[in-house]
């Protein structure tokens, strides 16, 4: 059974810094990409971040980028997201999300419960 649970989040001051966590069972963490997802208070969802599987590409949306870094341990199989300067428009929850392929051309997410990320003085 796939598994991600994100942990990181919290209340922190404009211009401050956290770290998200996403821990993976339940699938080869190393063989799959992986995304950060957000959703701010009363809107959608929004793609954050892309990390391929061995960590060599990483995809940020122009909101985050230069202030936010997508990583990963195979190792240990976590995912990680490290934001920097944050703003108040950066809270939301976020989500670490997982893509499965299927032979026949279908796929799904698989997700994490989300961690609340809340910038405020």
């Amino acid at each position: 059974e796939v598994q991600l649970v994100d942990t990181g989040g919290g209340l922190v001051q404009p211009g401050g810094s956290l770290r998200l966590s996403c821990s993976a069972s339940g699938f080869a963490f190393e063989d799959y990409a992986m995304t950060w997802v957000r959703q701010a208070p009363g809107k959608g969802l929004e793609w954050v971040s892309s990390i391929s599987w061995n960590g060599a590409i990483t995809y940020y949306a122009e909101s985050i980028k230069d202030r936010f870094t997508i990583s990963r341990d195979n190792a240990k199989n976590t995912l990680f997201l490290q934001m920097t300067s944050l703003k108040s428009e950066d809270t939301a929850v976020y989500y670490c999300r997982v893509t499965k392929k299927f032979g026949w051309g279908g796929f799904t997410y698989y997700w994490g419960q989300g961690t609340q990320v809340t910038v405020s003085s």
